[in-house]
């Protein structure tokens, strides 16, 4: 069992559990032991995110390719559901913009909400089809495509997916694949880069495709330099000799995976991006949030529907010509909404990294914040109004503190069922 910390909430999580760090990620831990994630509110509280370790890899592949070159890159996690290596790209490209598509809308939900959690404005989540981002040509500087595969590396941790594996759909997911990211390719820019991973084992979806990008797409493969002592198997195309890198469950503490890194040396032709304005909110409405939480520096607002969501102002342009193209569930931060002439703050706003010192808060033990995230009633002093709950300094979600009872406003959706 292995967690990335979000080093943007500087929670002491799991303090009581050994951990020991992850080499080839930087907030990514071993824990010695599995706990009940379900009834850790530092867990809801986006403080950190349970992902496999050898997924965690793609932190050392940035390190190399970009090291600190981040700023303002646009970055695009295309098979992004349920937010794993999303997370770890908002958390890395921190002064860029992460784009999250999933094109399953079920599966988008659990990745919107993983989003949420994390907390980060520079985020957009979309429901697409890969070919949409066709309308994008030479636009982002980095793409990953964790593709759907037949799951040969899930044999040790999931029994099951021995018997759902075949080779007939070895073969149907390397077709998928290649149209996948022939589908892609064009919306990546001139020496962008493309992380290309599976959980297979098979040499189909793994080596072969890399062979087809180098051969077909005329993409160029990128050496990583990896450590001998983490037990990881570089392996080589047959045709174009492409350097892909093999995680066995044996050899190291980690699922089975496969990871590749390639470039791309030619430009595709670009014209020029359409552009979607965005709804502004109207005075009153931008002054019930002022009053509330007065707009940060750097950033624009817009509405969604009736909330009002602010977004860093130095990727507006980019929201819109993605807006203009693409089905946006979220970008940015949710603040809230404006109901007869009274604001109601947002969840987002709560578990965002957005500064909220100067919001009034009640401090929570565990027990009692376990009972917020079930939605039960609470009995808290405090004065009456909108209140953020925090454990330990982390912000859990507000609550309506009236003169006879707390309104408990953690969403229904995202509630502990668990007893």
């Amino acid at each position: 069992t292995s967690i990335r910390k979000n080093p943007f909430k500087k929670a002491a999580v799991l303090k009581e559990i050994t951990q020991s760090p992850i080499p080839w990620c930087k907030h990514g831990y071993y824990l010695n032991e599995r706990p009940s994630f379900t009834f850790d509110p530092f867990f809801h509280a986006g403080a950190y995110y349970v992902q496999e370790p050898s997924s965690m890899f793609i932190w050392y592949v940035l390190e190399q390719v970009f090291g600190e070159d981040t700023l303002n890159k646009k970055v695009l996690d295309l098979c992004a559901a349920p937010g794993g290596k999303s997370t770890l790209l908002q958390s890395y490209f921190a002064d860029g913009l992460v784009v999250s598509n999933e094109v399953i809308k079920s599966r988008a939900a659990i990745l919107v909400e993983n989003i949420t959690k994390w907390g980060q404005p520079n985020s957009i989540v979309t429901n697409n089809d890969p070919e949409h981002f066709n309308k994008l040509p030479d636009y982002f500087d980095l793409i990953v495509v964790d593709a759907p595969c037949s799951g040969s590396g899930l044999f040790r941790k999931d029994p099951s997916a021995i018997n759902e594996w075949s080779t007939d759909n070895v073969l149907h997911c390397s077709m998928r694949q290649e149209r996948i990211l022939l589908s892609i390719l064009p919306s990546l820019k001139e020496n962008g880069i493309l992380i290309y991973s599976t959980c297979s084992y098979s040499v189909e979806e793994d080596e072969q495709i890399a062979d087809w990008l180098a051969n077909e797409m005329q993409m160029e493969a990128i050496e990583i330099n990896v450590p001998d002592a983490w037990n990881i198997v570089q392996s080589k195309s047959s045709k174009t000799h492409a350097v892909g890198y093999r995680f066995y469950p044996n050899l190291v503490k980690g699922e089975g995976f496969f990871i590749t890194v390639f470039k791309k040396n030619a430009a595709t032709n670009s014209s020029k991006y359409k552009e979607s304005k965005l709804v502004k909110p109207v005075k009153a409405e931008l002054e019930q949030l002022q009053s509330f939480y007065p707009m940060p520096n750097g950033f624009t607002s817009f509405k969604q529907n009736e909330a009002i969501r602010i977004f860093p102002e130095c990727f507006c342009a980019i929201l819109q010509q993605l807006a203009a193209v693409l089905y946006i569930k979220k970008a940015g931060i949710e603040m809230g909404i404006v109901k007869t002439n009274s604001f109601i703050p947002a969840h987002e706003l709560a578990v965002s990294i957005l500064d909220k010192t100067n919001l009034p808060y009640i401090e929570l033990n565990k027990e009692q914040a376990v009972q917020y995230l079930q939605r039960k009633e609470l009995h808290l002093e405090g004065s009456n109004g909108w209140c953020l709950l925090k454990l330990e300094g982390t912000c859990l979600g507000w609550v309506k503190k009236l003169p006879n009872r707390i309104n408990n406003y953690y969403p229904a959706e995202w509630r502990i069922l668990k007893t």
